[in-house]
């Protein structure tokens, strides 16, 4: 009996020890969001005495850069601690790139039916009749940005194009769709390893949330958005699609911010 409890304490110290850095990475990633986006903010306020918290989606951006290239080195050094890849989780194919960038721009169509659709919902949810005039304000409240000129927004916007596409859409689909739902995939049932890390996904995306409504609007779209592309990853065996839908949608958010720098909102990871 001993020898038989002691084998089943060694099995689950095993599995606990398995999803360890596969549910406390993605949870470190949304400390370091928070942490970036405070930063930001306490700048932001030392430098022109205004703006509130969060700070503007844009300056939040820029702050990411640190996040994301942690992330990406983290990630690489578990991963190769672990006798892998980070190639395999991408999972290129020779003569196979514009096949894979095509099916990034379906993923792109496909999860954001039900993003935008949920997003409706909850605001409906959330104000009913008046939903359509809450759209107004619940996303963006001018009065909460920071005194910014218009060579400092146009900065930001250059800093956030040139870094924030390349390095947000590989560094979250690493931690959230490649190494946690991986590894707790493997030890957990199908449906936990996709929705834990879809769950703390969504939550990373408070701290770009202007207002209480936008909290709650971007926890249950973005949790939307990890499901989709937490079971798309899940059935292909491979990032490099999702990667490329994810990295559209953050490039095209931030593309406006080029030709109009004091627009500060609107860029969504």
């Amino acid at each position: 009996m001993t020898e038989l409890l002691d084998e089943r304490g060694s099995l689950g110290s095993r599995r606990l020890g398995g999803i360890a850095w596969p549910l406390a990475l993605p949870v470190l990633r949304v400390i370091m969001v928070g942490l970036a986006c405070t930063a930001a903010w306490l700048v932001t306020l030392a430098a022109t005495g205004g703006g509130a918290f969060p700070p503007p989606t844009l300056v939040a951006v820029v702050a990411m850069l640190p996040v994301n290239v942690a992330c990406l080195w983290l990630v690489a050094r578990l991963v190769r601690r672990d006798g892998g890849r980070l190639r395999d989780l991408v999972g290129a194919r020779r003569g196979h790139v514009l096949r894979d960038i095509l099916w990034g721009v379906l993923w792109l169509f496909v999860l954001y039916i039900p993003f935008s659709l949920t997003i409706v919902l909850t605001m409906w949810l959330l104000h009913g009749d008046e939903t359509l005039a809450r759209f107004e304000t619940a996303f963006f409240d001018a009065a909460t940005l920071p005194p910014f000129d218009t060579v400092a927004w146009s900065v930001l916007a250059i800093i956030a194009v040139i870094t924030f596409a390349p390095l947000n859409a590989p560094a979250e689909e690493f931690v959230y769709r490649g190494y946690a739902q991986r590894g707790l995939t493997r030890r957990l049932p199908v449906w936990v390893g996709i929705g834990v890390p879809a769950a703390i996904y969504a939550l990373q995306h408070v701290f770009y949330a202007p207002t209480p409504d936008a909290v709650v609007v971007f926890v249950a779209a973005f949790f939307v958005w990890g499901l989709g592309a937490g079971i798309i990853a899940h059935r292909q065996g491979r990032l490099l699609p999702i990667i490329v839908a994810h990295g559209l949608v953050n490039l095209l958010m931030t593309l406006p911010a080029l030709v109009i720098p004091f627009v500060a909102t609107g860029v969504t990871p």
